[in-house]
C-alpha cells in the first residue's frame, strides 16, 4: 500500500482523515492534469500546491516528496486497470477462454487509449532516478489475475521450457506469487500458466505501447487487428479452444 494511503474504511474515518483523504485525492488530481498536458517532465510539486491554494512545505505534509506522489498515481492507475480487467472478465464470462482472452486484452488496451498519460506511469520510468517501491508488483498483479485464470484453462507447450524454468525459480524465491497463483487457479503446478500470462503480457504491452507512442502511424494497420492477431496466435498454442465449452 502505498505510504500515504488510508487503509481505515470511509465510514470509521476522522473528520481530519476525510479531510486528508480529500486533499490527497485533489493532490493526485492535479498532478495527473498536469502529466496528461505536459508529460511527466510537467509535474511540479510547487504548480500543484499553487493550484490548490497551498504553499510547497503545505503539500509536503500529504505526500512526502515527488516519489511518494509518482508512488500513489502507480497503485492508483493499476488499481484502475484491475477494475477493468475484473469487469472485463466478469463480462465475457460465458464465452469461451479464448475470446475471454482477447476480451481482457482489448479492454485493457482501450484503459491505455483512453488515458495515455496513466499507461505511461506503468509502462516504463515515469521520471529520472525513480524506482518504484516492492509493493507496487502487489497491484500489478491485480491487472493480470483474469488473465491468469484464463490462461489456467490451457496447457504447456514443450517450445516455453526455457521460460518454465526461469519462472519456476521465480516462484520459488517469491512466495508472494505462488500465492497469487493460487488466488485466482486450482492448478497444481502453476508455473506454465505464469508463463503464459508473461508472454500474454509482454504481447499486450508490446503492441499498446507502440499505438500510445504514435509509432504505428502510417503503417497502414489497426493496432486492434494486430493485437487480435498476437493474442489470438498465444492462445491457439496455449490451447485455448475458440468455442465456448458446456
Amino acid at each position: 500500500m502505498p505510504p500515504s494511503a488510508s487503509s481505515t474504511p470511509p465510514a470509521a474515518q476522522t473528520p481530519r482523515q476525510r479531510y486528508r483523504a480529500q486533499v490527497q485525492q485533489e493532490v493526485k488530481q492535479a498532478a495527473l492534469a498536469q502529466i496528461a498536458a505536459g508529460g511527466i517532465e510537467a509535474l511540479s510539486i510547487n504548480a500543484i500546491a499553487k493550484t490548490l491554494g497551498m504553499s510547497g512545505p503545505a503539500l509536503y505534509k500529504y505526500f512526502r516528496n515527488r516519489d511518494d506522489l509518482l508512488t500513489a498515481l502507480i497503485s492508483d492507475g493499476y488499481e484502475d486497470a484491475a477494475d477493468v480487467t475484473r469487469e472485463a472478465a466478469r463480462r465475457a464470462a460465458d464465452a469461451s477462454p479464448r475470446d475471454r482472452l482477447l476480451a481482457l486484452a482489448h479492454a485493457f488496451r482501450d484503459w491505455a487509449l483512453a488515458q495515455p498519460h496513466r499507461y505511461l506511469l506503468l509502462a516504463g520510468t515515469p521520471a529520472v532516478a525513480y524506482e518504484a517501491p516492492a509493493h507496487t508488483a502487489e497491484s500489478a498483479r491485480k491487472v493480470l489475475g483474469p488473465f491468469l485464470a484464463v490462461l489456467a484453462e490451457g496447457r504447456p507447450w514443450p517450445a516455453a521450457e526455457p521460460l518454465y524454468g526461469e519462472v519456476r525459480a521465480w516462484v520459488a524465491g517469491t512466495p508472494a506469487v505462488a500465492d497469487w497463483a493460487a488466488a485466482y487457479t486450482s492448478v497444481a503446478d502453476p508455473v506454465p500458466t505464469l508463463a503464459a500470462t508473461i508472454l500474454a503480457w509482454t504481447r499486450i504491452h508490446g503492441i499498446v505501447s507502440l499505438e500510445v507512442q504514435g509509432l504505428f502511424a502510417n503503417m497502414g494497420h489497426d493496432p486492434a487487428t494486430l493485437l487480435t492477431l498476437e493474442i489470438g496466435s498465444l492462445a491457439d498454442t496455449a490451447g485455448l479452444g475458440s468455442t465456448a465449452t458446456s
